[in-house]
């Protein structure tokens, strides 16, 4: 089992929210996103544009991958200040461990735990969402042991003041957006607080009730492995799809030939 076996599950989703507000509470993540960012008029844009980068990396064409880093790259081109550069590795190595540290969390749950094999294979393979945006491959910690040494430190380092708590309120409490993502937020913000370390999502001022999150993750690892694969699927299809939508062939990269 590889990173493409599982990392097209639309139960993943289900961690956008604690990934999001883990690259958060890095402080220089944070304040950044504070400073440039515009949850208040699409919330839903950061997930969006990390769930297309991450399913174009696995899943994509040469053509769609060169396309998406492209678009990445040219984003954060804007988005420095003197405490944050969008090209840091080491900024893109904590992304990248948040999506890959979420993505195991999530699937352990469900489908229960991987074995040591498959999951070091995961594991290696999740090095790429970092490497494509050119952090060093030497930078991701060796093997899983390393980075959750690494892991455990930088948790223990994060800071949640009153701007990154502002930004993490218009992402789960948005007033704007289609009517079905408002109405799922308070599922969001469950599953969300549930997931957090214990620290962190006190930072954030979430509250939990433990009962009905355990409630909820155990219904949804009875039901949701049953689901047709092309249901549970769906997410990848419709970005890529949408990615290709976005750009087209003329504004495709030279390199992307």
């Amino acid at each position: 089992m590889a990173l493409a076996d599982i990392g097209d599950e639309a139960v993943l989703l289900a961690g956008g929210g604690r990934a999001i507000l883990l690259q958060l509470a890095n402080p220089a993540i944070g304040h950044a996103v504070a400073d440039h960012s515009n949850f208040a008029a699409d919330p839903l844009r950061r997930l969006r544009n990390t769930l297309t980068y991450v399913y174009s990396l696995v899943y994509g064409t040469p053509q769609q991958r060169a396309c998406m880093i492209a678009m990445v790259n040219a984003a954060h081109v804007p988005v420095k200040s003197p405490t944050y550069d969008a090209s840091d590795p080491r900024l893109q190595l904590w992304v990248a461990a948040t999506l890959y540290d979420t993505a195991v969390l999530i699937h352990e749950r469900i489908f229960g735990r991987l074995l040591e094999e498959d999951a070091d294979i995961v594991y290696r393979d999740y090095a790429v969402v970092g490497t494509a945006l050119g952090m060093p491959a030497e930078l991701w910690p060796i093997d899983r042991a390393a980075f959750r040494e690494y892991w455990d430190d930088q948790v223990a380092r994060l800071s949640v003041d009153d701007r990154v708590r502002e930004v993490s309120r218009t992402l789960l409490r948005p007033k704007t957006g289609p009517l079905w993502m408002r109405a799922a937020m308070p599922l969001t913000r469950l599953v969300t607080a549930g997931l957090l370390p214990t620290a962190v999502r006190e930072g954030y001022r979430l509250p939990l009730d433990a009962r009905r999150y355990e409630r909820t993750m155990s219904w949804t690892a009875r039901i949701y492995p049953h689901l047709p694969r092309r249901l549970r699927t769906w997410p990848r299809a419709h970005y890529l799809a949408r990615l290709d939508r976005s750009t087209g062939p003329e504004r495709q990269p030279a390199s992307a030939g």
